[in-house]
Order: C-alpha cells, then structure tokens, then sequence
C-alpha cells in the first residue's frame, strides 16, 4: 500500500502519465482524473497528500477547483501544483506572487516537476490570513436582516476611500510612465 497519494487532475492523458512517469519510484500512489469534477471527487474521496492541477479543464475549470480548494480550510493544507501551457491564463486570475501554491508552465522535465512539488509543500504549510469578509460575514450574521451595521458602514467607507486615494495615485503614475514613454518616442 502506497504511502502518499499523488492526485493529477488534467485533461490530457499523456500529461497525466508523464507525471505518474516523472515520479520518484517509492510509495506513492498516483490517482489520476480527467476534469475538474472528477477531481474534486477525488479530493474529498482519497484525501490526498499532493495536488497536480490543470488550469484549463472540462466540466469544472482548473480555477474553479482551485477556489473550492482554497474556500475549504479543510483543503488548504493540501500542497498544490498549478499546470498551464500559458502563464498568463493563471495571471489573469490570481496575482503573482503565488503565496500558497506552485506554478509549472507546460511542457515541464522531471527536474522541474520535483522542485514545484518541493516547493508547493512549502508554501501549503504557510499559516493562512482569515478572509477579508471573513468578520464582516460574522458582523452581518448577528445583525438582522435590512438592517446596516454602523460600524461595518463606517468601515466599508474608510476602505472605499483608501481605495480611491490608491486609484488616484496609481492614474498620476500611469500618466507620469506615459509622458515618459511618449517623450522617449520622439
């Protein structure tokens, strides 16, 4: 009987048996899946110790899994390695730096493969920040319905205009690189 359970989640069969190929022979157990359905089922039937997860799947995408496995603090612990052909795709959803997964861009070598997983196994024993609406949920639950929290309004209300005053700042810089670059130009 295997010791870890390695779960690859990806859409390609070829891909899947490279990294069950890529493996260091030993006590693992490869479970393989073909979409993002099966792959949760997997994950809440196996349990297993490692997450091998294509961004771009059928049925339920790579970024829905992994919102799932990220929403469950019963998941989080899991290491998890993201896969894509195109960086990018995974950019566009969450922002760099990766705090508690890993990324490999498509077509990986071994090498590769096991310095992700390393470092995925790193990074899933991180401690996690409590969500930002995570208090705001508990504040709301205990204030009746159609009625407003003072406090969470007033709270709301200084974010939003932190969140203006970077959004200003952040247009005079855009406009400073722009002029910069328009007078390079010339």
């Amino acid at each position: 009987m295997a010791n870890h359970k390695i779960l690859v989640i990806d859409d390609s069969r070829v891909i899947r048996m490279r990294v069950r190929d890529m493996l260091p022979q030993g006590n693992f157990d490869v479970i393989e899946a073909k979409d993002g359905v099966e792959g949760m089922d997997a994950i809440r039937s196996q349990r297993p110790n490692l997450i091998m997860l294509d961004f771009l799947l059928p049925r339920m995408s790579g970024w829905e899994v992994f919102q799932e496995i990220q929403a469950n603090p019963g998941l989080q612990h899991i290491p998890l390695v993201l896969m894509s052909g195109r960086k990018e795709e995974v950019t566009e959803k969450i922002t760099e730096p990766f705090e508690y997964f890993e990324f490999i861009q498509k077509p990986f070598e071994q090498k590769e493969l096991i310095e992700a997983i390393k470092a995925a196994m790193v990074k899933a024993r991180k401690p996690r920040r409590a969500a930002p609406g995570a208090a705001a949920t508990a504040t709301a639950a205990a204030v009746p319905a159609g009625s407003i929290d003072p406090a969470e309004f007033k709270a709301l209300q200084a974010q939003v205009k932190q969140l203006q005053g970077e959004l200003a700042q952040m247009k005079g810089q855009m406009a400073k690189m722009l002029a910069f670059i328009k007078q390079k130009l010339r």
